[in-house]
């Protein structure tokens, strides 16, 4: 939990009474690797930290899995439509690794959200941090070619074809695993 105080602290000082409300609401949990974290028709009512793993976000188009983000340690692991709208998802989130995450439910969010003003301006810099993130996947499938969205994969994520088949990288980026294999090939002679 350390972790996730870290870096709340770093956009803003924790009082006291905060961090005892965060030790008490915020919950440990433990995933192995493929398990689920939510799925299509599930409402998602938490609001993960990753400490350690992988986690992939993805959508089913026409039976074919479509990789929308990967989310590593350090990051924050929500359906962000699920969550807010509190809608059934249309998306998996799925530990690609054993995990190790902190999580929140809405309405202790909300809670804290008004009890601690605070805590609303790291939940506002967080927003902002993974709505900015979120746009540029959204340029960078449209605008740039398979090339540059492969080398930003690898600035992003620099072990990741060690940790992620192919095939989900592939989606990811909007290729065909042939493609993506060429891609490598090509940037390793």
């Amino acid at each position: 939990m350390e972790a996730f105080l870290s870096i709340c602290e770093a956009i803003q000082p924790l009082s006291a009474p905060l961090r005892t409300a965060l030790g008490q609401q915020v919950k440990r949990e433990d995933v192995g690797a493929r398990e689920y974290l939510l799925q299509p028709g599930q409402t998602a009512n938490r609001l993960y930290f990753l400490e350690q793993g992988l986690v992939r976000g993805f959508h089913l188009k026409d039976g074919k899995e479509v990789t929308a983000w990967f989310m590593q340690e350090g990051d924050f692991v929500i359906s962000i439509h699920s969550f807010f709208a509190r809608q059934p998802s249309h998306e998996y989130l799925q530990a690609l690794s054993e995990c190790r995450l902190w999580s929140l439910s809405y309405e202790h969010l909300q809670r804290l959200y008004r009890e601690f003003p605070e805590f609303n301006f790291i939940g506002r810099t967080l927003t902002e941090k993974y709505y900015v993130l979120s746009e540029q996947r959204a340029l960078h499938l449209r605008m740039y070619s398979a090339t540059e969205r492969y080398e930003k994969l690898l600035a992003d994520f620099p072990g990741i074809f060690q940790q992620v088949p192919l095939k989900l990288l592939a989606s990811h980026l909007g290729l065909t695993p042939e493609t993506l294999s060429r891609l490598r090939a090509r940037r390793s002679t």
